[in-house]
């Protein structure tokens, strides 16, 4: 085989994988039928298999094979990933359970003129999700809200779904503790301020788009804000964790301070006991488990596709015929986009989608940071349209609708996708970040 032109036959485990997801969601016209972890397992089985042969034709142990997939899911960026995957879960659980989200959200609220309450709830939703760093949990915590506001206006209940969904998909791409930014972040090696300074010009039009759309479809209401109660206290974990990331500080400091500090103040305010506390901290752990080992399992598949080729062919193909920087871009927007289309996973997409899209980047000497801006915003925007993705069926399950009457307004993500390619075509912005990232400004973090 020539290593130069590399192989077909590394792909076909994550071809399998794709395909097996995609034909079980049609058949059982369910996303959740193939689990992605065992999804994962069944292409690093299959890995193993293709890897068989090749290692026989030179003279490699099947040891040799085992020690080669465990490096690769042994990987310091990967490992790094695990731990600050678990202290965002343990995050996420933490403010849920003293009372933050509320606290976020009823400020919000409470602060909203009565006739901007549709953009003031995109609004708000972007805030929460940034602060959260999960469209999941925003879409939880939001949609009950919305669909109360829907019952007091007669508002479009899919209209206000879209609404919750692009607030949410906001944060999921900008948050400094989502776990897609991470993913971008580490796998291409770059500081997150400088993903942020990149990631954020390019979908600011999106953003105040979407917020004049929904002041023009919005209708005057009044709401009961005498009930919307929120204490500034509940408010410091959020706001300590943006602040130490945006001076810099390592994001396991920063959010390891955060979950501590929520810790101490729903401990000093009575909204756990000393036991609950660590319940509520196990259960953090637990809910990013599957995320963590699926992240260490790619990592270990990607190795073995490498091993047999896969990625030099994929590289080979994407850029073959591609003579600028902004071909490598798209290609790697197509890419990260079709796999998470495939998945519905956006964190597993860009870790899927990474290593390859970093040889890209050194190939046509993109910029780090906007290579992991390009992967992080055409992976959130295609979950935020996919009406098999997990933020669409929360927000479908809780309004009791379908999830193809919300896509038509997901406004955000479609717009991410049109100025995304935009800026990919325009080449800007181009004066945010060195066009050689150094890899030392992760580590700076």
């Amino acid at each position: 085989m020539d290593n130069k032109k590399g192989n077909f036959v590394g792909l076909l485990p994550l071809v399998i994988f794709v395909g097996l997801y995609i034909a079980l969601t049609i058949i059982t016209k369910n996303a959740s039928t193939l689990p992605l972890n065992v999804g994962i397992l069944i292409a690093v089985i299959f890995a193993f298999i293709f890897a068989s042969k090749k290692r026989k034709e030179e003279g490699k142990s099947f040891d040799d094979i085992v020690t080669m997939f465990c490096k690769g899911g042994g990987d310091d960026t990967l490992i790094l990933m695990f731990f600050i995957f678990l202290e965002a879960g343990m995050f996420y659980f933490v403010a849920g359970g003293m009372g933050a989200v509320s606290s976020v959200s009823n400020l919000g609220l409470k602060l909203l003129p009565s006739n901007m309450v549709l953009p003031g709830l995109f609004i708000i939703g972007c805030v929460l999700s940034f602060s959260m760093g999960t469209s999941m949990g925003t879409v939880t915590a939001l949609m009950p809200i919305g669909i109360d506001i829907a019952s007091k206006t007669g508002m479009s209940l899919p209209l206000i779904a879209g609404i919750v969904v692009s607030g949410a998909m906001f944060g999921d791409n900008l948050s400094f503790i989502s776990d897609t930014t991470i993913a971008a972040t580490r796998t291409q090696e770059v500081g997150m301020r400088e993903k942020f300074k990149a990631n954020f010009l390019m979908v600011l039009p999106a953003v105040i788009i979407t917020t004049i759309m929904a002041a023009f479809n919005s209708s005057a209401t009044t709401l009961d804000k005498s009930s919307l109660d929120w204490n500034f206290v509940q408010l410091i974990p959020y706001i300590l964790v943006i602040v130490l990331s945006l001076l810099g500080v390592h994001v396991m400091l920063s959010m390891g301070a955060a979950v501590l500090t929520g810790v101490v103040i729903g401990l000093a305010q009575g909204s756990f006991t000393g036991a609950k506390a660590l319940a509520t901290l196990g259960d953090g752990i637990k809910c990013m488990e599957d995320t963590a080992a699926i992240a260490v399992m790619v990592g270990g598949l990607v190795v073995l596709m490498d091993y047999l080729g896969g990625i030099q062919w994929l590289l080979n193909k994407l850029t073959g015929k591609v003579k600028s920087s902004k071909g490598a871009e798209l290609s790697i927007a197509a890419l990260v986009t079709l796999l998470d289309l495939a998945t519905t996973n956006n964190t597993i997409s860009i870790i899927t989608a990474g290593p390859i899209a970093k040889d890209i980047a050194d190939k046509f000497n993109l910029s780090r940071a906007r290579t992991a801006s390009i992967l992080d915003l055409f992976s959130s925007a295609g979950n935020g349209v996919c009406p098999w993705a997990g933020q669409l069926l929360a927000a479908a399950g809780l309004c009791k609708i379908s999830t193809m009457s919300i896509v038509p307004f997901c406004w955000y993500s479609m717009l991410m996708f049109v100025f995304g390619i935009v800026f990919i075509i325009l080449g800007w912005p181009k004066a945010v970040v060195n066009k050689k990232d150094s890899p030392s400004a992760a580590e700076a973090e």
